[in-house]
């Protein structure tokens, strides 16, 4: 199965915004939601998954998060809002626990 790479852009509720890359999403989002290691999102709570794009190679990947990043604030709103106009996490319900529960039959 080929690997995947996301570029992605996390929001807080003021609406600060980081861009990063990862292969691995899930892992990486659940890390800035706990703060697992500190800097600029746990800072300023930069928690909500508001944009993702996949890419097939690292080095396209790279790249999209290298142009991103360069862009001025406006155009990045631009982007998040062109898919996701109320900026919803899109990570939201990824880490709620599933509870089993059995059918209660009546005896």
């Amino acid at each position: 199965m080929p690997k995947i790479y996301y570029v992605y852009i996390l929001s807080s509720q003021r609406r600060v915004l980081y861009i990063g890359m990862t292969s691995n999403i899930e892992r990486r989002i659940f890390q800035h939601k706990t703060h697992a290691f500190g800097g600029f999102t746990a800072k300023y709570n930069v928690t909500s998954l508001v944009y993702f794009e996949r890419y097939g190679s690292a080095l396209t990947a790279i790249r999209r998060e290298k142009e991103m990043k360069a862009w001025r604030r406006e155009e990045k709103i631009k982007l998040i809002e062109s898919t996701n106009p109320t900026w919803k996490d899109l990570s939201y319900g990824w880490y709620q626990r599933h509870r089993y529960q059995p059918d209660r039959r009546a005896s």
